[in-house]
Protein backbone atom coordinates (compact mmCIF):
# COMPACT_ATOMS: atom_id res chain seq x y z
CA UNK A 1 0.00 0.00 0.00
CA UNK A 2 1.19 3.44 -0.82
CA UNK A 3 1.95 5.90 1.39
CA UNK A 4 0.51 9.13 1.94
CA UNK A 5 1.94 12.18 1.36
CA UNK A 6 2.99 14.53 4.36
CA UNK A 7 1.89 17.93 4.92
CA UNK A 8 4.83 20.39 5.24
CA UNK A 9 5.67 24.18 5.88
CA UNK A 10 7.84 25.75 3.16
CA UNK A 11 10.58 27.95 4.96
CA UNK A 12 11.53 29.33 1.19
CA UNK A 13 9.55 29.85 -1.82
CA UNK A 14 10.32 26.64 -4.05
CA UNK A 15 9.77 26.44 -7.44
CA UNK A 16 6.98 24.58 -8.82
CA UNK A 17 6.10 23.34 -5.28
CA UNK A 18 5.19 26.54 -3.49
CA UNK A 19 5.66 30.16 -1.70
CA UNK A 20 7.34 30.47 1.74
CA UNK A 21 4.49 29.66 3.92
CA UNK A 22 2.62 27.58 2.37
CA UNK A 23 1.94 24.17 3.72
CA UNK A 24 1.97 21.62 1.09
CA UNK A 25 1.66 18.05 0.89
CA UNK A 26 4.62 15.86 -0.75
CA UNK A 27 6.21 12.34 -0.84
CA UNK A 28 7.22 11.35 1.97
CA UNK A 29 10.44 10.49 -0.14
CA UNK A 30 10.73 13.61 -1.14
CA UNK A 31 10.27 15.15 2.08
CA UNK A 32 13.11 12.81 3.66
CA UNK A 33 15.40 13.08 1.02
CA UNK A 34 15.54 16.74 -0.09
CA UNK A 35 13.29 19.30 1.87
CA UNK A 36 13.56 18.67 5.30
CA UNK A 37 17.50 18.08 5.15
CA UNK A 38 18.19 21.31 3.33
CA UNK A 39 15.70 23.13 5.80
CA UNK A 40 13.27 24.03 3.07
CA UNK A 41 10.84 22.71 4.95
CA UNK A 42 9.69 21.83 8.48
CA UNK A 43 6.68 19.89 10.11
CA UNK A 44 3.85 22.49 10.61
CA UNK A 45 2.81 23.80 13.53
CA UNK A 46 0.38 27.28 13.69
CA UNK A 47 2.71 29.36 15.54
CA UNK A 48 5.30 28.45 12.65
CA UNK A 49 2.46 29.20 10.00
CA UNK A 50 1.71 32.68 11.78
CA UNK A 51 5.52 33.37 11.91
CA UNK A 52 6.14 33.15 8.11
CA UNK A 53 2.67 34.99 7.54
CA UNK A 54 4.30 38.62 6.68
CA UNK A 55 6.80 36.70 4.17
CA UNK A 56 4.52 34.96 2.35
CA UNK A 57 2.65 38.02 1.54
CA UNK A 58 6.04 39.93 0.38
CA UNK A 59 6.79 36.88 -1.72
CA UNK A 60 3.31 36.08 -3.15
CA UNK A 61 3.78 40.52 -4.33
CA UNK A 62 7.08 39.44 -5.97
CA UNK A 63 5.74 36.55 -7.70
CA UNK A 64 2.81 38.77 -8.91
CA UNK A 65 5.15 40.91 -10.23
CA UNK A 66 7.53 38.71 -11.76
CA UNK A 67 4.55 36.53 -13.13
CA UNK A 68 3.38 40.31 -15.00
CA UNK A 69 7.62 40.27 -16.05
CA UNK A 70 7.27 36.66 -17.94
CA UNK A 71 4.12 37.93 -19.39
CA UNK A 72 5.34 40.52 -21.28
CA UNK A 73 8.65 38.69 -22.23
CA UNK A 74 6.12 35.51 -23.83
CA UNK A 75 4.68 38.72 -25.76
CA UNK A 76 8.03 39.78 -26.89
CA UNK A 77 9.66 36.55 -27.52
CA UNK A 78 6.56 34.98 -29.95
CA UNK A 79 7.49 34.57 -33.30
CA UNK A 80 11.39 35.76 -32.66
CA UNK A 81 14.27 34.13 -34.64
CA UNK A 82 17.98 34.11 -33.22
CA UNK A 83 20.82 33.44 -35.09
CA UNK A 84 23.11 31.32 -33.95
CA UNK A 85 27.14 31.17 -36.49
CA UNK A 86 28.66 27.82 -35.61
CA UNK A 87 32.00 25.90 -37.43
CA UNK A 88 30.57 23.24 -39.51
CA UNK A 89 32.02 21.09 -42.27
CA UNK A 90 31.57 20.64 -46.02
CA UNK A 91 28.17 18.50 -45.76
CA UNK A 92 26.89 20.87 -42.69
CA UNK A 93 27.56 19.07 -39.59
CA UNK A 94 28.82 20.95 -36.42
CA UNK A 95 31.81 20.91 -34.44
CA UNK A 96 30.21 20.50 -31.54
CA UNK A 97 26.54 21.13 -31.10
CA UNK A 98 23.90 23.86 -29.92
CA UNK A 99 22.01 23.08 -26.76
CA UNK A 100 19.94 24.74 -24.38
CA UNK A 101 22.66 27.04 -22.80
CA UNK A 102 23.81 28.28 -26.14
CA UNK A 103 20.45 29.51 -26.69
CA UNK A 104 19.79 30.58 -23.15
CA UNK A 105 23.15 33.05 -23.82
CA UNK A 106 22.12 34.28 -27.34
CA UNK A 107 18.71 35.05 -25.41
CA UNK A 108 20.51 37.33 -23.18
CA UNK A 109 22.54 39.02 -25.58
CA UNK A 110 19.56 39.65 -27.98
CA UNK A 111 17.90 41.61 -24.92
CA UNK A 112 15.56 38.78 -23.59
CA UNK A 113 16.57 37.76 -19.98
CA UNK A 114 14.62 34.43 -19.85
CA UNK A 115 15.82 31.83 -17.28
CA UNK A 116 17.56 29.10 -18.14
CA UNK A 117 15.49 26.59 -17.07
CA UNK A 118 12.41 27.89 -19.15
CA UNK A 119 14.42 26.92 -22.44
CA UNK A 120 13.44 23.76 -23.63
CA UNK A 121 15.09 22.46 -26.37
CA UNK A 122 13.81 19.18 -27.80
CA UNK A 123 16.71 17.57 -29.30
CA UNK A 124 20.56 18.55 -29.30
CA UNK A 125 20.79 20.73 -32.80
CA UNK A 126 24.29 18.65 -34.48
CA UNK A 127 23.31 20.48 -37.77
CA UNK A 128 23.09 24.21 -39.64
CA UNK A 129 19.45 24.93 -40.76
CA UNK A 130 16.05 25.69 -39.19
CA UNK A 131 14.61 24.87 -35.63
CA UNK A 132 12.01 25.20 -33.21
CA UNK A 133 12.44 25.75 -28.80
CA UNK A 134 10.22 25.94 -26.85
CA UNK A 135 10.23 28.69 -23.78
CA UNK A 136 8.01 27.72 -20.60
CA UNK A 137 7.51 29.23 -17.59
CA UNK A 138 4.67 27.37 -16.10
CA UNK A 139 1.59 26.11 -18.20
CA UNK A 140 0.25 29.10 -19.63
CA UNK A 141 3.37 31.62 -20.15
CA UNK A 142 4.56 29.62 -23.09
CA UNK A 143 5.70 30.04 -26.27
CA UNK A 144 8.40 29.16 -29.15
CA UNK A 145 11.01 30.72 -31.09
CA UNK A 146 12.37 30.17 -34.11
CA UNK A 147 16.88 29.23 -34.39
CA UNK A 148 18.72 29.73 -37.52
CA UNK A 149 21.70 27.80 -37.12
CA UNK A 150 24.23 28.99 -39.86
CA UNK A 151 27.31 28.22 -41.22
CA UNK A 152 30.52 31.03 -40.12
CA UNK A 153 31.59 30.12 -44.17
CA UNK A 154 30.58 29.68 -47.42
CA UNK A 155 29.24 25.91 -48.14
CA UNK A 156 29.98 25.41 -52.07
CA UNK A 157 29.84 21.61 -51.77
CA UNK A 158 26.56 21.82 -49.23
CA UNK A 159 25.19 24.71 -51.64
CA UNK A 160 25.29 22.51 -55.01
CA UNK A 161 23.77 19.77 -53.18
CA UNK A 162 21.08 21.80 -52.19
CA UNK A 163 20.49 23.14 -55.29
CA UNK A 164 20.74 19.51 -56.76
CA UNK A 165 18.17 18.22 -54.48
CA UNK A 166 15.71 21.47 -55.81
CA UNK A 167 16.76 20.72 -59.71
CA UNK A 168 15.30 16.69 -58.90
CA UNK A 169 12.44 18.12 -57.18
CA UNK A 170 11.62 20.69 -59.73
CA UNK A 171 12.34 17.77 -62.61
CA UNK A 172 10.00 15.01 -61.28
CA UNK A 173 7.05 17.77 -60.71
CA UNK A 174 8.20 18.72 -64.87
CA UNK A 175 8.13 15.04 -65.40
CA UNK A 176 4.75 14.23 -63.62
CA UNK A 177 2.74 17.09 -64.80
CA UNK A 178 4.75 15.86 -68.36
CA UNK A 179 3.16 12.12 -67.94
CA UNK A 180 -0.31 13.71 -67.00
CA UNK A 181 -0.59 15.41 -70.35
CA UNK A 182 0.58 12.44 -72.59
CA UNK A 183 -2.08 10.34 -71.12
CA UNK A 184 -4.48 12.83 -71.58
CA UNK A 185 -3.58 13.63 -75.25
CA UNK A 186 -3.59 9.45 -75.39
CA UNK A 187 -6.74 9.56 -73.87
CA UNK A 188 -8.09 12.08 -77.26
CA UNK A 189 -6.24 9.98 -79.54
CA UNK A 190 -7.87 6.87 -78.78
CA UNK A 191 -11.07 8.23 -78.78
CA UNK A 192 -10.54 9.58 -82.40
CA UNK A 193 -9.01 6.25 -82.88
CA UNK A 194 -11.91 4.14 -81.84
CA UNK A 195 -13.83 6.26 -83.78
CA UNK A 196 -12.53 6.04 -87.32
CA UNK A 197 -12.19 2.17 -86.37
CA UNK A 198 -15.56 2.40 -86.30
CA UNK A 199 -16.19 4.57 -90.03
CA UNK A 200 -14.17 2.15 -91.53
CA UNK A 201 -16.13 -0.66 -90.25
CA UNK A 202 -19.24 0.75 -90.76
CA UNK A 203 -17.70 1.72 -94.47
CA UNK A 204 -16.38 -2.38 -94.88
CA UNK A 205 -20.25 -3.33 -94.16
CA UNK A 206 -21.82 -1.05 -96.69
CA UNK A 207 -19.59 -2.14 -99.41
CA UNK A 208 -19.68 -5.79 -98.50
CA UNK A 209 -23.59 -5.59 -98.74
CA UNK A 210 -22.91 -3.86 -102.44
CA UNK A 211 -20.81 -6.71 -103.28
CA UNK A 212 -23.27 -9.24 -101.94
CA UNK A 213 -25.92 -7.28 -103.34
CA UNK A 214 -24.57 -7.26 -106.99
CA UNK A 215 -25.18 -11.16 -107.80
CA UNK A 216 -27.94 -11.18 -106.40
CA UNK A 217 -29.33 -8.74 -108.73
CA UNK A 218 -28.34 -10.43 -111.65
CA UNK A 219 -28.98 -13.79 -111.14
CA UNK A 220 -32.39 -12.20 -110.39
CA UNK A 221 -31.85 -10.57 -113.84
CA UNK A 222 -30.81 -13.96 -115.62
CA UNK A 223 -34.13 -15.93 -114.30
CA UNK A 224 -36.41 -13.00 -115.20
CA UNK A 225 -34.64 -13.11 -119.00
CA UNK A 226 -35.33 -17.41 -118.65
CA UNK A 227 -38.84 -16.93 -117.45
CA UNK A 228 -39.77 -14.54 -120.74
CA UNK A 229 -37.78 -16.77 -122.90
CA UNK A 230 -39.50 -19.92 -121.89
CA UNK A 231 -42.75 -17.96 -121.66
CA UNK A 232 -42.13 -16.94 -125.64
CA UNK A 233 -41.17 -20.45 -126.85
CA UNK A 234 -44.44 -22.19 -125.06
CA UNK A 235 -46.52 -19.02 -126.64
CA UNK A 236 -45.47 -20.41 -130.42
CA UNK A 237 -45.77 -23.91 -129.75
CA UNK A 238 -49.35 -23.38 -128.92
CA UNK A 239 -49.59 -21.36 -132.10
CA UNK A 240 -48.69 -24.37 -134.28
Amino acid sequence: MAKRNVELLLNITVENLGLVGDVVKVKPGHARNYLLPHGLAEYPTAEKIEALKEARATAAAAMQKRQEGRAKLIARLTDVTIKLIRSVNDQGALYGAVTHRDIFDQLHADGFPVEIHAVRLANTVRRIGSYTCAIVFDRELRTEINIEVLPDRTLELFQQNVDAERAAENEEVEETETAASDAEAGDDSESKGSKGKKEKKGKKSADKSDEEAAPKAEKSEKAEKAGKSDKGKKSKKDKD
